[in-house]
């Protein structure tokens, strides 16, 4: 297919230079270089004439180029990748002539790396790093920082005309973020039970494994105590802490967040380190592959949820871009904090004071599309971009592109199950961070995302399919702003003297009514 693409490309070429010497002939019957002048200098009007035909030829090859580059050059590069990384029992690599011609396909399957090496690092930059060190992408990221000035600006005026003079407060920001000990000594704790109890069973196991005359007993006793940590430590624990200590939401995001994240560190070593074990075993090796306390340290402060003994590392660490990393994580806060005030305050300000409605709810959500779609983005941004690679930089860990994966197969069954998971996980965080359950993040994820997902999948390059992803993504989080929003004030407004636990699931913006 990549040299059907290729050939496809030279002909394009191709073609695009014989019709531009046919019009050149048609324009100028005596083709050649450029004439001189009697002077013996050349004609002017000639090389400017050349110069605009030149950079016509080159804007007409520049769409058909970048649509060629950006449709296979990434998929080509990790194909080839993948196909040169996978070695046969002799030790001999795939060639890339075998990967370009497509021969010897079924010499490939036997030759694929064992599902444990699933994915292969590399050194290379994250995708926003590379997209802007393209100008045009960098000009949109300078938008997005005079959007968050003239923010800062509408509220420093608008409070001076209302109050008379400024006024510099965060509130909400100190709100959110208040027991903030509370959360740090939380953490801490999640942390030192992360790094000691999963190594140590670990370790135990591996080393009593082979010696032992029940060896499945014996991994299923180890099974069972690491389960009883992952569930009534890591799960129960944290929980219990931001409920009884009634955290607020931010402090309780911090918690949650960090507890899902200790929760699948500790599985991904585990389940990336067992196979080494009874391999080991299995072949009566006399050395058990158990990795160092550094390596597994390393991992848990890595961005990656895949662990490896060993990662692809930087020669240096640039703690400029550290800096700007972490600057940019700060600015990421406050412009959430401007949304929130300018955007989002006056709408819900408005809207406890009626009754729930249909009226009410489309309003409310077409008012929230606008918010809910820059905090996506800067959320996006904020931790998937700048936190993450801040990180990256500081441990040297190489590979910045901290989400790609490389195999194709069961992309159905993975997909499905990952919108599962994700569904129940974020519902998780939302109904722990915000003290109370409605589902409204699940039914969108697990019946319109997905449903939705399968439709317009990857194979539909057509421009309409992916208006529409945006469209129906973009709507999506003003319904989630706007319903998970009203909850809220509902809750504020209204409060149980006594709640049950229906209370806590039952959603009270249907039924609240304020009284001022």
């Amino acid at each position: 297919m990549v040299g059907e693409e290729k050939t496809s490309l030279r002909k394009r070429l191709s073609k695009s230079r014989e019709d531009s010497e046919e019009n050149e002939d048609q324009r100028s019957p005596s083709r050649g270089s450029l004439e001189t002048a009697s002077n013996g200098r050349i004609n002017l009007k000639q090389l400017m004439a050349k110069k605009i035909q030149l950079t016509a030829e080159a804007e007409e090859l520049k769409p058909f180029f970048m649509k060629e580059v950006g449709s296979h050059f990434d998929d080509f590069v990790n194909s080839l990748i993948e196909k040169s990384a996978s070695l046969d029992n002799g030790g001999c690599a795939i060639t890339s002539f075998s990967v370009l011609e497509g021969e010897n396909n079924h010499r490939a399957k036997d030759f694929r790396a064992p599902p444990e090496h699933g994915k292969i690092f590399i050194l290379r930059q994250s995708l926003l790093d590379e997209l802007f060190e393209v100008d045009h992408i960098r000009t949109i990221y300078h938008m997005f920082i005079a959007l968050l000035i003239l923010f800062i600006l509408s509220t420093l005026v608008v409070d001076y005309i209302d109050e008379g003079r400024l006024v510099l407060e965060f509130s909400l920001l100190s709100y959110a973020f208040g027991k903030l000990p509370v959360a740090m000594w939380t953490w801490c704790t999640m942390f030192l039970s992360t790094l000691g109890v999963p190594y140590f069973l670990f370790q135990r196991w591996a080393r009593g494994y082979s010696r032992s005359t029940h060896p499945l007993v014996h991994s299923l006793f180890h099974c069972f105590l690491f389960m009883v940590f992952q569930i009534g430590v890591l799960g129960l624990g944290p929980t219990y802490v931001v409920l009884a200590y009634t955290l607020p939401p931010a402090s309780r995001c911090i918690v949650i967040l960090e507890q899902i994240r200790f929760v699948m560190k500790a599985h991904s070593f585990v389940r990336e380190n067992v196979p080494r074990v009874l391999n080991s075993a299995k072949e009566k090796s006399e050395t058990i592959p158990i990795p160092t306390v550094n390596q597994y340290l390393y991992f848990l402060f890595a961005p990656t949820l895949i662990y490896r003994d060993n990662y692809p590392r930087t020669p240096t660490v640039r703690w400029g871009y550290v800096a700007m990393q972490f600057l940019q994580v700060f600015g990421c806060f406050f412009y959430v904090y401007y949304i929130f005030e300018r955007l989002c305050a006056p709408l819900f300000r408005n809207i406890k004071q009626e009754p729930f409605s249909a009226r009410v709810l489309v309003l409310c959500v077409f008012n929230s599309i606008l918010p809910g779609v820059l905090v996506l983005f800067l959320t996006f941004f904020a931790f998937l971009h700048c936190w993450l690679n801040a990180f990256a930089e500081m441990l040297r860990f190489g590979d910045r592109m901290f989400y790609k994966f490389f195999t194709k197969r069961f992309k159905s069954a993975a997909m499905l199950a990952v919108f599962a998971v994700s569904a129940v996980v974020h519902e998780y965080a939302l109904a722990i961070c915000l003290n109370f359950f409605y589902p409204v993040l699940f039914v969108l994820f697990m019946f319109f995302g997905m449903a939705f997902n399968f439709i317009v999948n990857d194979s539909r390059k057509r421009p309409i399919w992916n208006v529409m992803m945006w469209t129906s993504l973009f709507a999506g989080h003003g319904v989630i702003l706007c319903l998970y929003s009203q909850e809220w004030y509902a809750r504020q407004h209204c409060p149980l003297k006594n709640p049950t636990f229906l209370d806590y699931i039952r959603p009270r913006s249907w039924t609240c009514r304020y009284v001022f």
